[in-house]
Parts: C-alpha cells; structure tokens; sequence
C-alpha cells in the first residue's frame, strides 16, 4: 500500500470560496492526474492541517466531501486511502472501452453472455427490423482498476461482426466495428437514472437501491442504417456525463 510524495496545494484564503472545498478540489484534481494513485495512502488529518496551516474540521470536511464522493475510503486501521478516479466521459459517438483506456483506468471486460434471439419489440424498433427477426445479443460487464464500472447490453443486426468472445474481453465494441469496415456516423441518445435492484447492486458492487444512470442508444453508419442497440447501466458513484451547452444565437 503506498503513500505519495507530499503534494502541493494553492489555498487562496482571501477567496470567497470555503477553505475545505478548495482543498476538496485540488485532491479532487491530483487523483484524476495521477498525483494521488489508487491505494495511495492520504496520509494524517492532523499532519495535513498543521502543514497546510488549516483546521482539522476544515480537513476532516474535505477529505469526508470525496468519501462522499467515493474517491477516498477510511479504513480502519489503515487511514484514508485513494479508491480511484470517477470516469468522466465525454458525451460524444466513442466506447466505453476507448475512453476508460485513453483516460488511464485500466479497463476490462468480463463476457456475461453472446447469444442469437429473436427481437423484441423495442429492439426491433430500435434496429428498423421486424419483430422476432434474429438479432445478435451481447452482455458484457465493464471494470476499470478491476472494478465494475458498467453493465453492457448491445443488441446487433445478424451477420454484422464476428463476435468472438476472446475479441469481445480484449476491446470495445465501437473498435470491432471500425475494423471491420464500418464507419459510425451518428446516434441517438437518451440518458435517465433510477435506483438498483438486488441483482444489479450485487453485479456492479453497489447496495441494493443505489443510483444507477441509465442510457439508450442506437447507432447509424454513414449509409444511415441502424447498426447497434445500447441499453447500459452505470454505477452513479463511478460515472459521470460530460456535457459542453452552447447558447443560442
């Protein structure tokens, strides 16, 4: 288990913003660059405020504000310690697989279930198909840092890919389809949440009723054919949507 070097913080006390949330966000910011790894030991409240010259509940109220958060965990015995980084992803046409890689969190991926079946009416509609035609199904569970991150379920036109399991585990499904010639041109998109039932709390290491956000999206090549039907959850203490809004003219 290890400790970081001492990090460096900026406390601007003539700031109108509290002293602990501006600490919180420079913790924030060193677990996401890296600065403060999973398993890095925090190190003691009270070695913390004297360095920083603050008070231990200024302290206590940041280091509490990201186990709140999720980002640190107190152990006892052990102290505070660094869990991981929460995914922040953009909200743009990319996989799963491929943001969790290029942000340096490790992912991978555990084949729950790959399977032909007959469409159902929401998945026909989603795919442009008739109802009952043979679609392929795939449910993948997504870790990163070897935790779960997300629960998978795509379902696909027959004859799309060739969706070998080993190839499913070792990368995205966005990945798969671009190697086989395919370009992805847009989607359609809908993000909601709701609480988790035993059986998803139990699958994504969350208690039971934990908030989960939802999404939905079917994807279109450039020919404008419906070549993917999404239907995931995300753990809400791990995953969050980033969102750039332009106002009008």
């Amino acid at each position: 288990m290890a400790k970081h070097r001492p990090l460096q913080f900026t406390l601007d006390r003539s700031s109108p913003v509290p002293l602990y949330y501006q600490l919180a966000q420079q913790l924030e910011a060193a677990i996401e660059q890296g600065g403060l790894a999973p398993g890095s030991l925090l190190g003691n409240e009270i070695e913390l405020a004297a360095r920083l010259g603050l008070s231990r509940p200024t302290v206590r109220q940041a280091i509490q504000s990201l186990v709140d958060k999720g980002l640190l965990v107190r152990r006892r015995g052990v102290g505070t310690q660094v869990v991981h980084s929460q995914v922040k992803r953009p909200l743009e046409l990319s996989s799963l697989y491929d943001d969790l890689e290029a942000a340096g969190q490790q992912p991978a991926t555990l084949l729950l279930s790959r399977a032909v079946e007959p469409a159902g009416a929401r998945v026909a509609a989603a795919l442009g198909v008739a109802e009952g035609t043979d679609v392929v199904y795939v449910e993948r569970l997504r870790l990163a840092h070897g935790e779960p991150v997300a629960h998978l379920r795509n379902h696909l036109p027959l004859g799309l890919l060739d969706l070998d399991g080993d190839v499913l585990a070792e990368t995205g499904l966005y990945r798969l389809m671009r190697s086989a010639g395919l370009t992805l041109h847009s989607a359609r998109q809908t993000i909601g949440a709701r609480a988790a039932t035993a059986e998803e709390a139990e699958r994504l290491a969350e208690p039971a009723g934990a908030p989960l956000l939802t999404m939905e999206r079917t994807t279109f090549d450039d020919t404008g054919r419906a070549v993917e039907f999404g239907s995931h959850l995300y753990r809400a203490s791990r995953y969050s949507f980033d969102f750039q809004l332009l106002a009008r003219p």
